[in-house]
């Protein structure tokens, strides 16, 4: 028994100095950070097979940090702002029967709400046009404190609009750029969605340049940034940020069959919002600067019967006269695919790039014709055919129901007319009453040019006897009626 424990001890005593030995002489030496790197290396690299390149040790340690929504929640939250729409009380907007029965389609006072940010620390802030809609009152709630608002103007072509509230040293939202935005980039939506104020969500930048086809306007200006951080009715017009709290986007729409969120928001880009936000405080009116064609998507049945190598850019299909790209010699079926040092994708990038210019800037068009590449200098044109600011011209009137403005030059190439009163942002109210539309143009009054707003305006405001109306509905449709008018 005593051999037998002698033995084992031998044995036991003989393989520790053995594996020491081992360790000594053979095995390399490995601190516990060492080892641990080591696993981390063959992990990442099993990993990194899945992919067209692994990167290096050095690059993976380089890596970022988690991202931290904290400091850009804090930041944005407080320039956004609780926006309250107060419609439904000025029977003046409502027909005679109204006075008689009350309004139709329901009684009292109708709320809606939305989002806002404050663009300035003097009171400006921009929301969205569908916000503000029929607004008869509007409110701006911040930090509890709520403020009557004036409503500054609005561009039904991109749903921006502006309000000013009276207040100072308001806490302005930094803003960013959202052509330097990436995809795959995280950002924050801020808004109140179902009342529920300052409510803060977060996902990527999902896609750029999205056209839905949900805009109003004559000119609608569709390149919206796509994400997945979750929007809902009230966020409309708060704010997209990037992760370090600058202002990105204006939230403006959700793709839902329900209503509310179930994947993906769409908001109009910073830089598009900001250039529409400072024309409307500058000028009233927003300096759109148009190149005088118009454009329509390339599809696969169009590249193939055009035998075109690529799906990029834009198709010529209307060249208006006397416009910018006739001067430069632009013909119907030209593909316009870049514009100075921008790459035309789509008409989404088309209109972008156009909404950062103004009438009267000088760009380059570059084009393909029978799949030869060309280019051509243009002058930027207004609205008006002309090369300088385009000032706020038009009659509003609340008797009316609407407001009266010129047609432009491109309604004048449309439907071949010289001049005329187009009527836009239609309520209840006379015009409603004698059955014209919104955007319908008085051509004639009473056999007399309909020319200037606020002499037509004036005149219908005032005019009792036989009123004899001819014009053009926004089918192109020639229109004429009689009517008495007391």
């Amino acid at each position: 028994m005593q051999k037998s424990l002698t033995t084992f001890m031998l044995a036991f005593v003989a393989g520790l100095l053995g594996a020491w030995a081992y360790q000594q002489f053979f095995y390399p030496h490995l601190s516990i950070a060492e080892v641990q790197k080591s696993h981390q290396e063959s992990f990442s690299h099993q990993v990194n097979n899945f992919t067209e390149s692994s990167p290096s040790p050095t690059k993976a340690t380089e890596s970022p940090l988690p991202i931290s929504f904290v400091e850009a929640s804090e930041r944005s939250t407080e320039s956004v702002v609780f926006i309250k729409n107060f419609s439904g009380t000025d029977y003046r907007r409502y027909s005679m029967f109204d006075f008689f029965f009350g309004p139709q389609g329901g009684s009292g006072q109708r709320v809606s709400t939305g989002s806002g940010v404050i663009f300035s620390k003097d009171g400006y802030i921009i929301t969205n046009n569908h916000v503000v809609e029929d607004a008869e009152t509007l409110e701006v709630i911040h930090h509890k404190k709520t403020y009557k608002a004036k409503l500054i103007g609005t561009d039904p072509n991109t749903d921006i609009a502006v309000l000013k509230i009276d207040a100072e040293n308001l806490p302005a939202i930094e803003k960013g750029s959202s052509r330097d935005l990436k995809i795959g980039e995280w950002v924050i939506a801020v808004g109140n969605p179902f009342n529920l104020t300052s409510t803060v969500t977060a996902g990527i930048v999902s896609a750029k340049e999205r056209q839905i086809n949900i805009l109003g306007g004559d000119f609608p200006l569709e390149s919206f940034i796509q994400t997945d951080a979750a929007i809902n009715p009230g966020n409309s017009g708060g704010a997209l940020v990037n992760v370090k709290g600058e202002l990105v986007g204006i939230n403006t729409a959700i793709l839902s069959k329900t209503g509310t969120y179930t994947g993906y928001g769409f908001a109009v880009p910073v830089d598009i919002a900001a250039k529409i936000a400072n024309d409307l405080i500058n000028y009233g009116e927003v300096q759109k600067a148009i190149p005088g064609v118009g454009t329509e998507e390339i599809t696969p049945e169009i590249a193939e019967e055009m035998n075109l190598n690529s799906l990029d850019g834009v198709i010529v299909n209307h060249v208006i006269r006397n416009g910018a790209a006739e001067k430069a010699g632009l013909e119907i079926g030209d593909v316009i695919i870049g514009i100075d040092d921008t790459e035309i994708k789509g008409k989404g990038s088309f209109e972008e790039a156009l909404s950062y210019h103004y009438p009267g800037d000088q760009v380059t068009l570059y084009y393909l014709r029978d799949n030869q590449q060309k280019n051509a200098d243009i002058t930027l044109q207004n609205l008006h055919g002309g090369t300088g600011v385009i000032e706020k011209a038009f009659y509003s009137s609340t008797l009316l129901g609407a407001k009266l403005e010129a047609v432009n030059t491109v309604d004048k190439d449309r439907y071949e007319i010289d001049y005329g009163v187009k009527i836009t942002a239609l309520t209840r109210g006379y015009l409603s009453e004698l059955g014209l539309g919104n955007g319908f143009i008085l051509t004639e009054v009473n056999g007399e040019p309909a020319e200037e707003p606020d002499e037509i305006g004036t005149f219908l405001e005032e005019y009792s006897g036989r009123l004899v109306l001819e014009g053009i509905t926004p089918r192109g449709r020639v229109f004429r009626q009689s009517y008495s008018v007391r």
